[in-house]
């Protein structure tokens, strides 16, 4: 097939496009780079040394004889560009990572608010027009977020819910309820993508995706200059990712609150594989299409203390720190995502065991002189004043 990654040289856009160019596919990638901007803005980089996108390709290449096709430029600001590679590269299938992935970093003040806002949602408008202009049997595949839901206090269903409301009933869009000015964008997203689906017989899958956490798979594995960009800072660094630094770090695991915040967690292995199940298994055309993506449900104490009692194991007497909750969330809430659908298309979850933990903690710890232990601590505050 041909697969297009937008935001091909991210965390999660570089290792799935490797993934589909080791299975044959014919793959190409789109990006601007900047992400990594952002990150020199914000004073932070990846814990391993990840190299420009043309050097990752060229490695590729030499190490796979597979070719990635590389298009540099914005998707947001010119629509000229992606009407380009849509119409050029022709793809059966666009996985769209390319967004401005941090609540953190949205939060900041109004410009990194408008800038996500921006950039999140100009992408996805620009890649509906040109897909409805010139091929509309393009499978989109979105990257979404569980975020988008909030804590609801019934059930969170895949995406639709069925209503009884006067006596009257109608499958309607899961309400949302989103936690940062990031999540309001992926809203957006998902607003949009369903009603052009609904209205020009588009097809979309959006995964509304847990917190990912990992290091490797198994292309990143061949080479180093094969990594992605693992963050464990508190502004793109995820949780679990924070957690394990600060531990091999002998830093406290800070806990925002009391710690009782559930949410759905997976393996970056299983992003990969949810992913490829969406595209093998499309959607019918005019159908929006809703799969919640993780695997298993943590609170973030009960976090801590898996990283906690897995850096035992290797000699790292880990400790936790609750701390004022910089974020505006509920605790102590109700939490059941249902997360079925992908599993009916074959995924047999890697769940978050002790060797697995183990196995992340020494690569960190292995890294050790690379980390800065105050990008560790939370310096973005939701109620601003």
């Amino acid at each position: 097939m041909r697969i297009l990654i937008l935001g091909g040289d991210g965390y999660l856009g570089w290792p799935t496009a490797m993934h589909f160019s080791n299975h044959g596919h014919d793959v190409a990638i789109a990006d601007n780079m900047v992400k990594r901007h952002w990150e020199e803005q914000m004073g932070v980089s990846p814990l391993f040394e990840i190299k420009n996108i043309d050097e990752r390709i060229s490695s590729w290449k030499n190490i796979t004889k597979n070719n990635i096709k590389l298009y540099k430029g914005d998707l947001a600001s010119s629509n000229r560009f992606t009407y380009k590679i849509i119409k050029e590269f022709n793809p059966e299938a666009v996985v769209h990572y390319a967004e401005q992935p941090s609540a953190p970093f949205s939060m900041i003040d109004r410009e990194r608010c408008l800038g996500t806002t921006v950039n999140n949602i100009n992408s996805t408008i620009n890649l509906i027009f040109a897909i409805q202009k010139h091929n509309p049997n393009i499978h989109i595949i979105k990257l979404g977020t569980m975020g988008e839901y909030g804590t609801p206090n019934i059930d969170i269903e895949e995406g639709w819910i069925d209503i009884n409301h006067n006596g009257r009933s109608d499958k309607m869009l899961y309400p949302k309820k989103p936690g940062s000015f990031y999540h309001c964008s992926k809203v957006a997203d998902s607003v949009y993508l369903e009603f052009v689906c609904r209205s020009w017989g588009l097809k979309v899958t959006d995964l509304n995706q847990g917190v990912v956490y990992g290091i490797d798979t198994k292309e990143t594995l061949l080479d180093n200059s094969l990594a992605t960009s693992f963050h464990y800072d508190s502004i793109f660094g995820t949780v679990l990712n924070r957690f394990m630094t600060s531990a091999v770090m002998e830093k406290p695991l800070l806990i925002y609150g009391n710690g009782s915040q559930t949410r759905g967690f997976l393996n970056i292995h299983d992003t990969i594989k949810c992913i490829e199940l969406s595209i093998l298994n499309p959607p019918e055309k005019g159908e929006f299409r809703v799969f919640n993506q993780f695997t298993e449900q943590y609170s973030i104490a009960e976090l801590a203390k898996l990283v906690v009692n897995a850096s035992k194991s290797i000699g790292i007497d880990s400790k936790i720190l609750n701390i004022d909750n910089p974020r505006v969330e509920q605790e102590d809430h109700y939490y059941n995502a249902k997360h079925s659908n992908l599993e009916s298309l074959g995924l047999q979850p890697i769940l978050l065991k002790d060797k697995i933990l183990i196995t992340m903690l020494k690569k960190i710890k292995n890294n050790a002189k690379s980390i800065s232990s105050k990008l560790l601590e939370p310096n973005v505050r939701w109620n601003q004043k």
